[in-house]
């Protein structure tokens, strides 16, 4: 399958790679999506160097794609290819992880004032969308994120929360908020039987 990883401004987001081979390691083509916010806790240099799943296959660097590129050049130009278009048509899942609390907040008022909620907002609702929220526990305790979560349960009827877990926070609060392990999140994109089953 094609995997399109978005990640958000989370400490969480320096599992990035990890989660990128994980997902490599399990047969599947991924593209990353930072948010300015995410690449603050990681740089692409962080990626394994050139990276390849046979020898047959060309070497490749991971490329991460940025808000930047969305809008290339000082003018648009006709026929210019649009990222968060080009980029939807491509994934056949769109994995959000971690998603930060701020993310959230953004997708379930609809908004896209970046490349990754551009592409969630013009996502196919009948392809499936997994979510892997992280943030402290204050945050995910509060009401607006259980509201925020059954509001994108109930645009993409094919969206998967994957909540996270207790343990010690990056803050130093212990309790629920951490992102949830690398093997959990990779097995619920490997259980996606066929991206393109319609839900009755």
């Amino acid at each position: 399958m094609n995997i399109l990883l978005g990640v958000t401004g989370s400490v969480a987001t320096t599992l990035t790679p990890q989660l990128y081979e994980a997902l490599r390691a399990a047969g599947h083509e991924v593209q990353v999506i930072a948010t300015d916010s995410a690449m603050y806790f990681f740089e692409t240099e962080m990626f394994p160097g050139p990276i390849t799943r046979s020898e047959e296959e060309q070497h490749r660097i991971v490329h991460v794609w940025r808000d930047h590129e969305e809008r290339p050049g000082k003018r648009y130009v006709r026929d210019q290819p649009i990222p968060h278009i080009e980029l939807r048509r491509w994934a056949d899942v769109l994995l959000i992880a971690p998603l930060s609390a701020n993310t959230l907040a953004k997708l379930a008022h609809g908004q896209c004032d970046n490349l990754l909620t551009s592409v969630a907002r013009a996502w196919d609702r009948m392809k499936p969308i997994i979510l892997a929220p992280a943030m402290n526990t204050m945050m995910w305790e509060h009401p607006a994120t259980a509201e925020h979560l059954a509001t994108l349960q109930r645009w993409y009827p094919r969206c998967t929360i994957i909540e996270p877990v207790t343990k010690r926070l990056a803050c130093g609060d212990e309790g629920i908020g951490a992102m949830a392990p690398i093997n959990t999140i990779a097995e619920a994109v490997c259980a996606l039987d066929d991206p393109y089953d319609v839900v009755e």
